[in-house]
């Protein structure tokens, strides 16, 4: 799959992986063995360490752990992954989804005998390749100062996306692209996702003047993507002013 690209290309990568949670996915099997799933992980890691630029940067949406299929440290072993093949730590965001729906199992129900504890929230890893400086580019950030001061926090808050709305299995919002993207990029740089799936990455880069690209191996939800960005740049090209900052509302 490195032959995809020639070599370094990226500036900043924006994704969020299959989690191997049996997730229904048209081309891609969501329930392999924890080990397998750990390989592929590092298989794709790897690739898009080789795909990005010295100074580019990895912002990572993963699960901080996971009880199906037994109790898992995902986000402890993703993140030691990721330095083993070659990415450097810088940080670990924590996205608050106030959602506490998604708990499907409570272990010993009000006993000691074995409680599960689950919390409601999922890791965003920053992670760089070489130099956590970012140098070259147009060197123009579009952050503003009321931005920058709430999302250097190392809590963000928002909600996660509708999959019905979408039409995706596992969409997610455009607030977490939105973010990375005017955080961690320049106007005018390539933002990668290769995971695309519904192209949120991919449309919000292009709605905030970055090159987005996106890699999926499906093409029904290529082709999702494909639509979101007609549709989506249309009606800011309409006269929608507003349109691309409000759209997290």
């Amino acid at each position: 799959m490195r032959n995809t690209f020639s070599g370094e290309f990226c500036d900043l990568i924006v994704t969020s992986p299959p989690y191997n949670v049996g997730v229904a996915y048209n081309s891609t099997d969501d329930v392999l063995s924890y080990e397998d799933y750990l390989k592929f992980t590092e298989k794709w890691l790897g690739n898009c360490y080789y795909w990005t630029k010295n100074s580019g940067r990895l912002i990572l949406n993963i699960p901080l752990d996971k009880n199906k299929g037994g109790q898992k440290s995902v986000g402890a072993d993703i993140t030691a992954i990721s330095q083993k093949v070659g990415w450097k730590y810088h940080s670990t965001i924590i996205w608050n989804e106030g959602n506490i729906s998604r708990r499907t199992a409570w272990g010993s129900f009000m006993s000691a005998s074995a409680p599960y504890v689950i919390a409601p929230v999922e890791l965003i890893l920053v992670l760089y390749k070489n130099e956590w400086k970012k140098i070259g580019g147009t060197r123009i950030s579009d952050i503003s100062k009321k931005e920058f001061m709430d999302w250097t926090s190392g809590v963000w808050t928002f909600n996660g996306e509708s999959k019905k709305r979408i039409g995706h299995p596992a969409p997610f919002p455009k607030e977490l692209p939105y973010r990375a993207i005017k955080m961690f990029s320049y106007v005018g740089d390539v933002v990668f996702d290769p995971f695309s799936g519904s192209g949120t990455t991919t449309l919000v880069a292009a709605l905030h003047n970055r090159i987005g690209m996106g890699l999926d191996i499906d093409e029904q939800y290529c082709n999702l993507a494909k639509n979101r960005l007609s549709i989506e740049l249309n009606l800011l090209k309409m006269g929608k002013q507003n349109y691309a900052e409000d759209f997290t509302k």
